[in-house]
């Protein structure tokens, strides 16, 4: 394996913006833009818990920014750099760190983004584990919190739910597809990083689905002190999927708890249903109502006939 600093010189230095320093620094220098705020998040990737050990580094690069913007897309930010943290076993060959850096490079490049640090050290045995922070610009004050929701709004989600789910299935071998969309929106999840921005000012609350979109619908009604009543029937899928769940019934709750499908989901008044029907034409997605908020303060979800799921499955957790 190449030293630590020969490793950052080769793959990382180039991906670099000014505030960087060129990586010759311990930190990075970063002038806040007048009127604006900055939002940042972190997630954590570790091998075999987030991806798999000898899945393509090009594909585990990728999904690390992913999930990464996605976080900045609920928030109605615009993403403007990231650090990264790095811990590697021996052994890590060049053309790993070469596909690795190169989709880095393509991820950031996708949405204007770019590096400014981080760290790279050794990990014991064979585990990867890949920290991202992001940084995200948005006008002051604008940021879409968790915690807006009010009574009688609109629950809406982006895109379609559960492929990523039944792309993990894939993945372990588990089930065999013919739509190859599934397998490869568990591998290259792609966060609404243009579609958050226009958020702002209709969503009143607003979280991306990496845990379910029950955990994620329950995590916007906990922090606004509500409750929300959720739709099957409404949930949108494609065709491939709703044909699994018709023949692998187990599976059925994917829709609404599988995790990995990084898209938004977000609350609005009533009032604004035709602008965001004009937003889903806008920016070409499908942009769906699946329930409303309540002052029950519970989140409660109802099959295709309208009778309550008890105990559904919520969606992912660590612990």
């Amino acid at each position: 394996m190449v030293d630590e600093f020969d490793l950052i010189a080769q793959y990382f230095r180039p991906l670099v913006g000014a505030e960087g320093l060129h990586l010759l620094d311990d930190a990075a220098c970063i002038s806040a833009k007048v009127g604006y705020d900055l939002v940042l998040s972190k997630d954590i990737l570790v091998s075999d818990v987030h991806f798999f050990r000898d899945d393509d580094p090009y594909d585990i690069a990728l999904k690390a920014l992913a999930v990464n913007l996605s976080d900045i897309a609920a928030k109605g930010a615009f993403p403007k750099y990231y650090m990264l943290g790095l811990s590697l076993p021996h052994g890590v060959s060049p053309d790993w760190l070469s596909a690795f850096s190169k989709g880095l490079k393509h991820g950031q490049a996708a949405v204007g983004m770019h590096l400014i640090g981080g760290d790279t050290t050794k990990s014991p045995k064979d585990s990867i584990t890949i920290s991202i922070t992001i940084f995200g610009e948005i006008e002051r004050g604008n940021m879409i919190e968790r915690s807006g929701a009010k009574i009688g709004d609109d629950i809406y989600v982006t895109g379609e739910l559960g492929l990523a789910a039944f792309g993990l299935l894939v993945r372990q071998g588990q089930i065999s597809v013919n739509d190859n969309t599934l397998l490869h929106r568990y591998l290259r999840p792609a966060a609404r990083s243009e579609l958050g921005p226009a958020l702002v000012g209709t969503a009143t609350a607003s979280a991306d689905v990496s845990d379910g979109l029950l955990a994620d619908v329950t995590h916007i009604c906990t922090a606004s002190n509500k409750g929300a009543e959720i739709f099957v029937d409404q949930l949108p899928t494609t065709e491939s999927v709703r044909a699994l769940c018709h023949s692998l019934p187990q599976y059925r709750s994917f829709l609404w708890s599988g995790g990995d499908d990084y898209e938004i989901v977000f609350t609005a008044d009533r009032s604004d249903r035709q602008k965001i029907s004009g937003m889903s034409n806008d920016f070409n997605t499908l942009i769906t109502k699946v329930g409303h908020i309540t002052d029950e303060k519970s989140v409660l979800i109802y099959d295709e006939n309208r009778e309550l799921i008890k105990k559904p499955e919520t969606g992912y957790r660590h612990f």
